[in-house]
């Protein structure tokens, strides 16, 4: 596996970013996308400069199979894409924000992975990026649920259908990300304190705990067709 490419979308920031550290240290070859160029170059650094970072917006089936010519043939794909929108009471979220959040997650998940087979090996692996708010019942995630939902479905659909391809899936819980930093740092450090007396390991997830779990996916070449949740067991709470 030390010699071996991964491809990371969204991989500027937040889970993506932290994915990319893990494998790097781990001896893999590792390139970032992004569509924020100033973001890409920052994460860019941040890594020390060890991946290399390519510009495309993953909303853009044309944009992502032009990314993928440039990038040449790899072996692993991680989609770490995600979206904000479709939150809120069932009654009243707005359908325009719900389709805003397929766009930015299931079809740019769907769309970057159908762009990524031609040059992607066949020894290698596909790791979609969902959420626990497709397995938890949780008032007022409806419409992000459903998007989340959509992509945790792709996994055994796609590993039984894109086979030797391994197709695995994480659902990362409550985890301390840029994702959260809509809230002021006081509502946020509340909301986090509650989520953590609810979960069973008593914290908020970190960005290093999904991070390895995308690592053990990627490396453990008997996983296929699986969905990893990894939320410390907030969706058991009542």
């Amino acid at each position: 596996m030390a010699s071996q490419h991964a491809v990371i979308l969204g991989g500027s920031s937040g889970i993506g970013l932290a994915t990319a550290r893990h494998l790097l240290g781990i001896g893999f070859q590792v390139t970032i996308t992004g569509r924020d160029e100033s973001k890409l170059k920052a994460a860019h650094s941040a890594l020390g400069g060890s991946a290399s970072a390519i510009t495309a917006d993953a909303t853009d089936p044309v944009a992502m199979r032009k990314a993928f010519v440039q990038i040449g043939p790899f072996d692993h794909l991680i989609l770490a894409l995600g979206s904000g929108k479709g939150v809120g009471p069932f009654a009243a979220v707005d359908l325009d924000t719900v389709r805003q959040g397929f766009d930015e997650k299931v079809f740019a998940h769907f769309g970057s992975a159908q762009a990524a087979l031609a040059t992607l090996s066949k020894t290698g692996s596909i790791v979609f990026i969902s959420a626990v708010s497709a397995q938890a019942a949780m008032p007022g995630t409806a419409g992000i649920g459903a998007a989340n939902a959509a992509v945790a479905a792709l996994v055994p659909i796609l590993a039984a259908e894109l086979k030797p391809i391994r197709v695995n899936g994480v659902s990362p819980g409550v985890i301390d990300t840029p994702w959260w930093d809509f809230l002021p740092p006081d509502q946020k450090g509340m909301a986090f304190a509650g989520f953590a007396a609810r979960t069973p390991v008593g914290r908020v997830g970190r960005l290093e705990d999904v991070a390895q779990a995308i690592g053990f996916l990627v490396t453990d070449t008997f996983m296929c067709g699986h969905m990893l949740i990894c939320d410390g067991g907030v969706r058991l709470a009542g």
